[in-house]
């Protein structure tokens, strides 16, 4: 049986450096990278934007999402067929954002915050995302640097103020148990991984993988 086409979205400001510990069985996986946001861009039109590069005439594809691409994509999928989505430690119903990330958005804190200044302070950002081996805390260093703090503040803002239910159909969501950044899901489809934190995609790849491969096709 041929395998439809898969395509990956990683987190905010990040890119395929954090699925290299992956192992797909997939032919082809391609990665959709991002592209700088107009300011008045919400996330349904930057969503239209990045359809650009799904090559068009295939079969639907399998689209997997890491934390804010586990977002976007959704919003892909309500503007074109898709045949899977794959949300791995993101967010399936916006009334599950925790609290303090309400008040936050209230407060407007993503506009006026020093945003910049935080990209120096990778120590925290450890513990926060779980990064422990050399190799993960340098990836995540290495990309925390690269953030475009525009672009940050503007994913932040659609974080914030985006309004969605995730549909029960041809969605499967994977998460880690202790996930310091997104709650748990309450999702049917579920898989839920012991001890995963927000950066399993690396940290505990091998499962990760395991799990994504049983919906490839």
């Amino acid at each position: 049986m041929s395998q439809p086409p898969l395509y990956l979205l990683s987190g905010l400001c990040a890119d395929e450096r954090l699925f290299q510990f992956l192992q797909l069985r997939h032919p082809n996986p391609r990665v959709i990278q991002w592209i700088t946001p107009e300011p008045d861009d919400t996330m349904s039109s930057y969503a239209t934007k990045l359809i650009r590069q799904i090559e068009p005439g295939q079969e639907p594809p399998i689209l997997l999402g890491l934390s804010f691409g586990g977002m976007v994509i959704q919003e892909i999928a309500k503007q074109i067929p898709v045949r899977r989505l794959i949300l791995l430690s993101s967010l399936a119903n916006t009334q599950e954002l925790p609290l303090h990330y309400r008040l936050a958005g209230s407060l407007q804190m993503h506009k006026w915050l020093p945003l910049g200044k935080f990209k120096r302070w990778t120590f925290p950002a450890n513990w926060l995302f779980g990064a422990h081996t050399s190799d993960e805390k340098r990836i995540l260093r290495d990309i925390i640097r690269d953030t475009d703090v525009p672009f940050l503040r503007w994913s932040l803002h659609q974080i914030l103020h985006w309004r969605h239910q995730a549909s029960t159909l041809n969605v499967v969501a994977i998460h880690g148990d202790r996930d310091l950044i997104l709650p748990v899901p309450q999702f049917p489809h579920l898989h839920l991984v012991k001890d995963g934190q927000h950066l399993m995609v690396m940290s505990k790849a091998e499962e990760v993988s395991l799990l994504i491969n049983q919906y490839l096709y």
